[in-house]
């Protein structure tokens, strides 16, 4: 199989799709890797990292799409990217389909097959190639978040861990996933006096019996929500419902209740974000103001450090790329069930529902797809 990598081309986007080791095991199994010129600079791989891995290097985006039987991305098709891809072409990529009904219905369009790495599901009930991006932006949130606290930059002015004599910051995680749990370790760990919300009690027992000395742990309702965050300095958004709109669980009305200057940080913000004023920015770009309440909803947090997410990702999407161009998508996704559940889009019909009931689209099971 011919496998294209194009250059990332959203603002402030440093990583790649594929690693030069990523390229050298598949060009070893017999396959043609295409990397666009420049491609793996933002995370520190130059084309001769590629060319020694085996790959053959084209000047253009255009190229990729037009030779390649699949694609392997980070992030979503931005629009112009869209309008190359074609009937029969595989994508496999990052795509959140669910706050974005251009890119869907782009996608829908153009006839290819469309695999996304945050549905693909695991034995264990977890989404192994969203846990790799999910634990850096977990762990870069509390270290955006202090930033933005800083008053320089809109916010209280509270340093997390205080000094003696000055208490810490305190920081309410709402989620206790991938997401939440390095979100409250390094944030505990810098001091800060950190409480997780979760509604799941299996959860909570787990955090409180591995973590029960580092942060707290609280069920989550509306009502602890809302009590919480008055006396918050900084509120990491980190739930997640697999391929859906994140829930909104902070209105724009509570922002009022909440101290001058606190930060929201909101890592479900590509999935709509579930603060009720949260909009997508970017790393040029992070933060913005409203009512006195500091946002940092960059919608690609992981980009800022390219290089750890780049080859951490690439660990993980590895053995799924290599099955789908050595089987090709429909048998792989019948070998593997866990695979076809990343299964989105296929040939102008959508295949995951709960995309299909966040945009009003019909749905064709994906089993249906691959047994046809």
């Amino acid at each position: 199989m011919k496998i294209g990598c194009p250059k990332e081309i959203k603002p402030q986007e440093f990583r790649v799709g594929m690693t030069p080791n990523a390229a050298g095991e598949a060009v070893a199994r017999g396959h043609e890797v295409i990397i666009e010129t420049g491609a793996g600079m933002g995370s520190g791989f130059d084309n001769d990292a590629y060319i020694a891995a085996g790959a053959r290097i084209v000047d253009t985006a255009e190229e990729v799409f037009a030779t390649a039987d699949m694609i392997v991305k980070v992030k979503e098709p931005q629009a112009g990217e869209r309008k190359m891809l074609r009937e029969g072409q595989l994508l496999f990529t990052y795509l959140h389909l669910a706050p974005d009904p251009d890119q869907t219905h782009d996608l829908l369009a153009s006839g290819c097959t469309a695999i996304a790495y945050e549905t693909v599901t695991d034995a264990n009930g977890g989404l192994p190639l969203l846990a790799p991006m999910s634990e850096v932006a977990g762990r870069l949130a509390p270290q955006v978040g202090s930033w933005t606290l800083q008053k320089a930059n809109g916010g209280r002015g509270v340093l997390m861990g205080g000094v003696p004599g000055v208490g810490p910051a305190k920081v309410i995680v709402i989620g206790g996933g991938v997401v939440g749990t390095h979100a409250a370790k390094i944030a505990a760990g810098m001091g800060a006096d950190v409480t997780v919300l979760d509604r799941s009690l299996p959860r909570l027992r787990y955090l409180d019996d591995v973590y029960g000395g580092t942060f707290k742990n609280q069920y989550s309702t509306a009502g602890a929500t809302a009590e919480l965050i008055q006396d918050a300095d900084m509120v990491i958004g980190a739930v997640l419902i697999p391929g859906a709109a994140a829930p909104k669980l902070i209105t724009r009305e509570q922002l009022s209740t909440m101290k001058p200057g606190a930060v929201l940080v909101d890592v479900a913000i590509d999935q709509g974000g579930c603060f009720e004023t949260s909009k997508a920015t970017t790393h040029a770009d992070p933060i913005y103001d409203v009512d006195g309440i500091m946002h940092y909803c960059v919608a690609n947090m992981p980009g800022a450090v390219a290089r750890t997410s780049t080859i951490a990702l690439g660990n993980a999407t590895l053995p799924f790329m290599l099955s789908l161009a050595g089987k090709g998508w429909k048998q792989a996704c019948q070998d593997d069930p866990h695979l076809l559940e990343g299964l989105n889009v296929h040939a102008g019909q959508l295949t995951y529902d709960a995309v299909g009931v966040a945009l009003g689209i019909d749905v064709v099971s994906p089993a249906e797809i691959v047994r046809s």
